[in-house]
C-alpha cells in the first residue's frame, strides 16, 4: 500500500483543492491512505503580505473541516490540524477540540512560510506543547524564507526530543542536503518526499537509511491528477516514485518509504495488518484500467 502523509483541502489564494478530487486520485492512483490538511488556514500570501483577517478561516474551522473529512473516511482519511501561531493562539477551545478528536488526528500542521513566525521561536512552544500532550508528530513546511529554514526545525526537535518531527520538503527548491545531513543528527526528525527529486530520496537513504523519510506529495496541488502531472503538461515526479523508484532501492527500504514509516510515526492503527502489495503495480492497476 502507499500512505500519503501529505495532502490538502481547501480553496483560498491560488489553491482549490477539493474533498472529492483527493478521494478520486487515491482511487486511481493506487493510495490507500491520506494525511489531510486544510490549506485555509494560510495567514500570509505568497508575497508574505498579511491576508486581511476578514478573508481567513479560524484555525477551529480548518481543524473542525479535515476532521469531519476523517470521520466520513476513517479508512482511507487521516487529519493534520493546521495551525496559526502568527494571529491566533494554542488556546482552550483548540486545545479541547483536539483532544476531544483525538482518534481522527495523526499529526499537528505549520506552515512557517505562510505564518511568517520563526519555527523555532518561543511564540511555536504552546502549540508544540500541544503535540506533546497529545503523543502527536508535527509537521511542517520548510524552504522559501529563513522562517521556515531547515535549520529552524532542526533546533526545535533538538529541544523537544519527546516530539517527533518531519521536515516537509526537506527544504523545498534546493538539493536537499542541508536537510539531509541535519536529519541524520537526530532520532525525533525526518523528511518527506514532496517536491523532492527521486534521486535526492535515494541519496538521503545512502546516508541515512531508510526509517528516517516519509512519502508526501501536495496532492492534489496540480488538480486531481497531481500523482501523473502538474496540470500543464509536465510529468509528475511523482511518476518516478512510483514506476522507477522499485527497481533502485530494496523491497524492504521501498516499503518502509512508501508506508511502514508513515505507520510508525502517525500511527500503527492507520491500517490492519495486511499482506503487502506492490506499490507501482497497484498504481499501474488503476491507472491503465481507467
Amino acid at each position: 500500500m502507499i500512505i500519503d502523509t501529505h495532502v490538502h483541502i481547501g480553496t483560498v489564494l491560488n489553491f482549490r483543492m477539493k474533498k472529492e478530487d483527493v478521494l478520486y486520485s487515491m482511487e486511481k492512483y493506487g493510495i490507500g491512505y491520506s494525511i489531510v490538511s486544510d490549506i485555509r488556514a494560510v495567514e500570509f500570501a505568497h508575497n508574505q503580505k498579511h491576508i486581511p483577517k476578514l478573508f481567513q478561516t479560524s484555525q477551529y474551522k480548518c481543524a473542525e473541516s479535515v476532521i469531519g473529512f476523517a470521520k466520513d473516511n476513517p479508512d482511507k482519511i487521516g487529519a493534520a490540524v493546521w495551525l496559526k501561531p502568527y494571529g491566533e493562539k494554542a488556546d482552550k477551545e483548540i486545545t479541547e477540540l483536539i483532544s476531544r478528536e483525538r482518534k481522527y488526528i495523526r499529526a499537528l500542521k505549520f506552515h512557517p512560510f505562510h505564518s511568517t513566525v520563526p519555527f523555532d521561536s518561543k511564540e511555536m512552544d504552546p502549540f508544540i506543547t500541544i503535540a506533546r500532550d497529545q503523543k502527536l508528530p508535527v509537521v511542517t513546511h520548510t524552504g522559501g524564507t529563513d522562517q521556515a529554514s531547515c535549520v529552524r526545525v532542526y533546533n526545535m526537535a533538538k529541544r523537544w526530543p519527546d516530539v517527533n518531527f518531519v521536515m516537509v520538503h526537506m527544504g523545498l527548491g534546493t538539493d536537499n542536503s542541508e536537510a539531509t545531513e541535519l536529519i541524520g543528527k537526530l532520532p525525533n526528525l525526518y523528511g518527506d518526499t514532496t517536491w523532492v527529486k527521486m534521486e535526492n530520496t535515494i541519496k538521503f537513504i545512502e546516508k541515512n537509511g531508510d526509517e528516517k523519510i516519509v512519502f508526501g506529495s501536495d496532492n492534489p496541488i496540480d488538480g486531481k491528477d497531481t500523482y501523473l502531472n502538474n496540470g500543464r503538461g509536465s510529468v509528475s515526479i511523482y511518476q518516478d516514485y512510483f514506476h522507477k523508484l522499485p527497481e533502485l532501492i530494496s523491497p524492504s527500504s521501498y516499503e518502509n518509504l512508501m508506508y511502514k514509516n508513515a505507520l510508525r510515526i502517525f500511527g500503527e492503527d492507520i491500517v490492519k495488518a495486511t499482506p503487502h502489495r506492490d506499490c507501482a503495480s497497484d498504481f499501474e492497476h488503476n491507472f491503465l484500467s481507467d
